[in-house]
């Protein structure tokens, strides 16, 4: 039999017990502290995940050990085998151990599916609805379970159905004899002849094996969580006044920080804002330059009724003979960049020019020396 190590179906089991959030944490830590005992520590302190797996061959029972480093054969003996002759075979080690039925590959049918990540907390109920659809059979002529196999980006769960038709489930228990009675669960085999992970018993059907080592893990629990509170109260105990003392002087040093980080903010506003009102004069030419500057640009018969600088945003109106080649002549400046007619043209019968709206968006850096920037709203003629 190959052995498996921290199995895909293993961790779902953990995931299905224990939920999502915290408790899903909670349980990968108990797992990986455990993983590092060694297993004869594991089993004495009843942390392994150990099961006994009956598997039928011919006429007999194979009777394996699962536990967390691999599984292990143990015996084989007669199918007419009694509880009691059971027990004795199996001694005081692995008498505890809860029993498992083994179905073999060729009798359950398996389907992958996808389904919401929010099926994750009641997948077997999901599934149960998906039986008709997926197998030939009704969900209650089956005997089935559901493991997820893995989640994709999207969120969805890759989940695979389990089932085997209830009458060859019930031959199977039945084959057992009296050793059913003692079934905690039923699962598969893969192709290879390792454990699928599910469990198809009924949940109606389905008993717990008392741990016998869980009373004393319990009392080892308490005994070891009194004596982490006793020594973690006594430590406090002694701490308590050099805590006192220490957080006073804490206390007054935090005011005095608290007073010079007040006037050292009070500074640094002042020069920000210098510094920011410095940048926000220098950041665009000036008014000057701006209407030096169109002066250069515009042609000749080209008049100007507004001129207006708000912010980065230059907008122009007046009157030309030639409206589309101002922004040609305009692009060339380092003083804006895209320049573009807003609006239509409107004859004027006055003059006989058209009348034009220009925007363009103010950038650059004006020349060393330069302190103002103007903003103006109104009319000039070039």
């Amino acid at each position: 039999m190959t052995t498996t190590r921290h199995s895909p179906a293993l961790l779902e089991d953990i995931r299905r017990r224990y939920g999502a959030g915290a408790g899903s944490f909670l349980a990968w830590w108990k797992q990986s502290l455990v993983s590092w005992l060694p297993l004869r520590w594991r089993s004495f302190l009843g942390l392994a995940r150990e099961r006994l797996l009956l598997s039928r061959y011919a006429d007999q029972w194979q009777l394996q050990w699962q536990h967390p480093d691999g599984v292990l054969p143990v015996a084989e003996v007669p199918v007419a085998t009694d509880m009691e002759a059971l027990d004795r075979i199996l001694g005081k080690r692995l008498v505890e151990l809860p029993r498992w039925l083994m179905l073999p590959p060729d009798c359950v049918l398996r389907r992958r599916m996808l389904l919401p990540a929010a099926a994750a907390e009641r997948l077997r109920d999901v599934v149960g609805f998906e039986i008709d659809r997926q197998t030939p059979f009704s969900a209650a002529s089956v005997r089935y379970d559901a493991q997820v196999l893995g989640r994709r980006d999207d969120g969805q769960l890759d989940v695979e159905l389990v089932a085997v038709p209830g009458a060859r489930f019930d031959q199977a228990v039945a084959e057992l004899g009296d050793l059913a009675s003692s079934l905690v669960g039923v699962d598969a085999m893969d192709a290879q002849g390792r454990p699928l992970g599910v469990n198809l018993l009924p949940v109606a059907l389905r008993r717990r094996r008392v741990d016998p080592m869980r009373r004393w893990n319990v009392v080892l629990v308490i005994v070891a969580a009194l004596a982490l509170v006793g020594a973690a109260w006594q430590v406090l105990d002694n701490r308590a006044d050099a805590a006192a003392a220490f957080s006073a002087q804490v206390e007054e040093q935090a005011a005095r920080a608290r007073v010079v980080a007040a006037q050292r903010q009070r500074l640094v506003d002042m020069v920000e804002g210098a510094q920011f009102l410095a940048q926000a004069r220098a950041s665009r030419p000036t008014t000057v330059e701006v209407l030096d500057e169109l002066s250069r640009r515009l042609p000749d018969r080209t008049y100007m009724e507004k001129i207006s600088i708000e912010g980065d945003r230059l907008l122009l109106i007046g009157f030309s003979p030639e409206p589309s080649a101002l922004v040609g002549n305009l692009e060339v400046s380092d003083l804006w960049n895209s320049p573009a007619l807003s609006g239509p043209l409107q004859p004027d019968p006055r003059t006989g020019l058209d009348r034009f709206s220009l925007t363009a968006t103010l950038q650059g850096t004006p020349a060393p020396g330069s302190a103002t920037q103007g903003v103006a709203n109104g009319a000039g003629n070039p």
